[in-house]
């Protein structure tokens, strides 16, 4: 990692302190967070961190994809098409925003289904659990990957595609 010492503005630059102040953040979140590449921050001439004021911004955004359930290598896809010399344009944040909101859908559409799946099961009384889209008689289900299937399907990596659940 490379090092930058400079003469840091004081109005537009917070120090690791301002920054914990200001998100609720932890120090160990904000270095944890700067390993990763989602934030950034300067040194000073006596080596001490000072982050930019935009970096606000990136770091409430980030508490905000964790609340809904995106991970931080989502996070980390988005951030790299941000700039991270300024704060980023309106235009930019409304092309992350796209980008979440089909992620945030998709997974309301599966909330809801599972909903619906142990709406049906829970409500129906059937003791023989014929018909129940959660049996797995004899495991034969292990063969499409751990937990469970039917209900989740795990996101395919790129260039793969998704294994259908089994009927």
């Amino acid at each position: 990692m490379t090092v930058r010492t400079m003469q840091v503005d004081p109005e537009q630059h917070l120090t690791i302190g301002e920054v914990i102040q200001r998100t609720g953040v932890s120090a160990s979140a904000l270095h944890f967070y700067e390993r990763r590449g989602l934030i950034s921050s300067e040194r000073t001439s006596a080596n001490r961190r000072r982050f930019p004021r935009h970096m606000l911004r990136r770091i409430s955004l980030i508490i905000v994809a964790k609340r809904l359930g995106i991970s931080l290598a989502d996070v980390a896809e988005v951030f790299a098409t941000l700039p991270r010399d300024r704060a980023p344009a309106h235009e930019d944040w409304q092309r992350v925003s796209r980008s979440w909101k089909k992620q945030l859908e998709e997974r309301r559409r599966a909330i809801e289904a599972l909903e619906h799946e142990l709406t049906g099961c829970i409500g129906c009384g059937c003791l023989s659990m014929k018909a129940c889209l959660l049996l797995n008689p004899d495991d034969a289900l292990r063969g499409q990957g751990p937990g469970p299937v039917r209900l989740q399907q795990p996101t395919a990596p790129a260039g793969s595609s998704p294994t259908a659940p089994a009927p």
